[in-house]
């Protein structure tokens, strides 16, 4: 039997793969049902009663503005007027913007624009999964002792760890692009009977997919770290003890760049960077500065981190941690 097509095997039967998959599916499986009980179909019928009952709170509104305003011209001269702003500037007055009909809607799927939420939730379900299973996968055969066996069959280091890599990065891809197939396909049907499929275009479609095949790259990654941290450790222990780990570190950079009064400080949170992987961009914002406008009030200084920044970092990261586990399996020993 091959190398490669023993270790898919193994991957395919062991008992933590099946339990996680499980997990992911009933998770996955929750967010459908919410989504499905949570929306409905929005009926020509409601879509003018929500235009008329938004035209009704416009035109109380109007009222009540009109009434404060008399009231407060009124006032003026007298002590009353100390309750109102000088000149009666500034009152509130209502637009029609104010009250869209859409807030009068019971809620209801609009594809285009909520499906990006839900390929990010797929994303995420599948990338923490992922790293469980990776570095299960690898950390069991170290704990077991497995791994010395193995290399006693095939005493070639990088051989065997890499086609045990290579084997559950393979599987992960078909297992994600299939999930996220079945995943468009069902929500596609909650958009044509629970929403809306307005503004599906082929444009709209494009970014769909290009949001999907990076969703698919945070999951490999996520995989690829998983096992290279658990390959290092020589444990699946070691690999959450250094997710742990890092999150900690995260807080201690995020809380001593606030310190030191550095701009920008949650562009060092790694999650942002995860965001602006999947939704192309994260802008930050720098509170400390206030540029001043009359027109607008304080307008605060801006760091875009984009999606190409993000994806490089991200992929910096994940070669120094699976390079490292390449090359502590060259020169460690095995025993």
């Amino acid at each position: 039997m091959s190398l490669a097509r023993a270790e898919t095997r193994r991957l395919y039967k062991r008992r933590f793969t099946k339990l996680v998959l499980l997990g992911v599916l009933l998770v996955l499986g929750a967010t459908v049902a919410g989504t499905w009980f949570s929306n409905e179909k929005v009926t020509p019928a409601q879509v003018a009663d929500a235009k008329a009952q938004a035209d009704r709170d416009y035109q109380t509104s109007l009222q009540s503005a009109q009434q404060d305003q008399q009231k407060c011209q009124a006032a003026q001269g007298t002590a009353d007027a100390a309750n109102w702003p000088p000149g009666c500037e500034g009152l509130y007055t209502p637009q029609p913007e104010d009250f869209n009909y859409v807030w009068y809607m019971p809620a209801s799927f609009e594809f285009v624009e909520e499906f990006p939420d839900m390929i990010s939730v797929l994303a995420v379900v599948l990338a923490a999964a992922a790293f469980l299973i990776g570095a299960s996968f690898v950390g069991a055969e170290w704990n077991s002792g497995g791994m010395m066996n193995l290399l006693l069959w095939r005493p070639q280091r990088l051989r065997v760890l890499g086609t045990k890599m290579f084997v559950f990065l393979g599987w992960l891809i078909s297992w994600t692009v299939v999930l996220t197939a079945v995943w468009a396909g069902v929500f596609r049907v909650i958009a044509e009977t629970r929403g809306s499929t307005e503004k599906l275009t082929s444009g709209a479609w494009q970014s769909i997919g290009l949001m999907g095949l990076r969703g698919l790259g945070m999951v490999v990654a996520a995989g690829a770290l998983g096992f290279a941290m658990a390959s290092l450790g020589r444990h699946t222990g070691m690999a959450l003890g250094a997710l742990i780990g890092l999150g900690a570190l995260q807080i201690g950079v995020y809380v001593m760049a606030q310190l030191a009064g550095l701009k920008y400080p949650e562009a060092y949170l790694a999650p942002l960077w995860g965001f602006a992987w999947l939704y192309k961009e994260f802008v930050v914002q720098d509170y400390n500065s206030c540029d001043f406008s009359t027109s607008s009030g304080c307008e605060y200084a801006t760091f875009t981190l984009t999606w190409q920044v993000a994806g490089i970092g991200m992929a910096i990261f994940a070669l120094l941690v699976v390079g490292t586990s390449m090359w502590t399996m060259r020169r460690r020993d095995i025993t």
